[in-house]
């Protein structure tokens, strides 16, 4: 028996780029030394007090620019909180709807800048998409169930990851899909699904046995957790312009041509063994956007299944941004950033410790943006470019060429390599929300996805002063950019 057929293949990503413009420093960090090396200049001309004044400019231009907080430098916190200031004086931090004043019809009544997002929906299937008026998408949202990927045999799984993969590329091909985001919610179990199957399949006589089991599956329904699964392709609309008024013009015609990538992509995820529903309708937006923001109502919707979807209502009714969560409605929530993928061979299965941690309610997201296979060319060489001529620099000053440059600029190789064989270029973006029900069980929550992280070979950061962007792209199966 071959190898292939007992071991699984193992998978590895590229480092996250942390080359800067120049001898390693970003643009910000060349800038703060560069005036402190001009300031210190000039105070060495100029002698006398204006030293002893310069001095501690210097050492505070410096420190900014070399110092780090939580993975940044000094320099490069400073639009973060700039922006986080400018927004709490605003009032931006603060949403409350105002259930007097109805909002516009076609939008989606979200805080924030999702407030610009609106409805399309389609007349022949009934389907609903999000249109984005300033990024030019439009985006669908289809439910997919997949078998436990575990419980399979080796060969079967690297049967699945290879034709997952070829599902990822098949984005990259048209050129019209924007951006590609799997989202996985951890969601509290009504019971429904049991309650259902009792009432069909058992035998409700009056005995003493069926009695005490009905109290046994009403009581055990809703102690437990489900997982659901979106997977949400928004086209370009700009991009694919000239498709689209060959397909009748304007959001019609733009639903045409997402259509026809949904089509596409459904063909390919069924490689896979992922069941593909057709996109789903204004009722089932709603009740995610409802529950993402208000998950306590989660089971009393789901029990009964004519309430909570209504699009128009399916906002929040309350949101306070804090430096680093959110409080909405009736939970508070967390998103955290996954900084560092695994930089070693692991096994396709690596995100099982983080995704089914138990006790946490979190919710996992995974956004990939298709490049264009002539923009990644020449952003490869860009970057095979500045390797070399940052090495040749580092040579030319005696500075010892590290271990990180060079994985970098293998990981460059490769990229290039795969392009040239004819595979896609997809840059992804992991991003964690964690829901609880008070600050307390939030921290607590918090610390167990960042262990959880651990086990699963990535590193996590908490989105500090950005937390409402970071929620609605995290939380919201709308494609939201990051």
């Amino acid at each position: 028996m071959s190898t292939d057929d007992t071991d699984v293949r193992p998978v590895r990503f590229s480092r996250l780029a942390r080359r800067g413009v120049l001898l390693g420093f970003s643009g910000p960090q060349l800038t703060a030394l560069g005036a402190a090396a001009v300031l210190g200049i000039l105070a060495l001309y100029a002698g006398g007090p204006a030293r002893l004044i310069a001095s501690p400019v210097i050492a505070a231009l410096t420190a900014t620019a070399l110092v780090r907080v939580n993975g940044r430098t000094a320099i490069e916190w400073l639009p973060v909180v700039s922006h986080w200031v400018g927004r709490t004086a605003t009032g931006q931090t603060q949403f409350r709807a105002r259930i007097a004043t109805p909002r516009p019809a076609g939008t989606l009544a979200l805080p924030g800048d999702a407030a610009r997002l609106r409805e399309y929906l389609e007349p022949d299937t009934g389907a609903v998409y999000v249109h984005d008026p300033h990024a030019a998408t439009l985006t669908a949202v289809v439910e997919v169930v997949h078998p436990a990927f575990v419980l399979l045999d080796p060969s079967e799984q690297n049967r699945r990851v290879a034709a997952w993969g070829r599902a990822l590329a098949s984005a990259c091909r048209s050129g019209r899909i924007a951006a590609v985001q799997v989202l996985e919610r951890t969601l509290p179990d009504s019971g429904k699904s049991l309650t259902d199957w009792w009432h069909t399949h058992g035998t409700r006589d009056g005995s003493w046995a069926a009695q005490n089991y009905e109290q046994l599956v009403e009581r055990a329904g809703p102690a437990g957790q489900r997982h659901a699964a979106t997977i949400s392709i928004a086209i370009d609309l700009r991009t694919s312009a000239r498709t689209i008024r060959a397909a009748g013009g304007g959001l019609r015609g733009g639903a045409v041509v997402l259509r026809q990538e949904i089509d596409s992509m459904t063909l390919a995820l069924r490689a896979a063994d992922i069941t593909v529903s057709p996109p789903i309708g204004p009722g089932e937006l709603a009740l995610m956007l409802r529950t993402a923001y208000d998950p306590a109502v989660s089971a009393a919707l789901e029990r009964h299944g004519d309430l909570g979807r209504d699009l128009a209502a399916a906002g929040p009714v309350s949101v306070t941004e804090s430096w680093g969560h959110l409080r909405t409605d009736s939970a508070y929530h967390c998103v955290l950033w996954i900084s560092e993928w695994p930089r070693t061979h692991v096994n396709p299965a690596f995100l099982q410790p983080l995704l089914t941690s138990t006790g946490v309610q979190h919710t996992f997201s995974l956004h990939f943006t298709p490049v264009r296979a002539d923009l990644a060319a020449r952003d490869l060489r860009k970057k095979k470019t500045e390797h070399l001529s940052d090495a040749a620099q580092r040579a030319r000053i005696g500075q010892i060429d590290d271990a990180g440059h060079s994985a970098e600029y293998t990981d460059v190789l490769q990229q290039e390599a795969d392009l040239t064989a004819g595979h896609g270029i997809l840059r992804a973006t992991g991003l964690i929300t964690v829901t609880a029900s008070s600050m307390m069980e939030l921290e607590r929550a918090v610390s167990t996805i960042e262990q959880a992280a651990i086990q699963s070979s990535c590193e996590t950061r908490r989105l500090w002063g950005q937390q409402t962007a970071a929620f609605s792209a995290a939380a919201l199966p709308l494609r939201r950019p990051r």
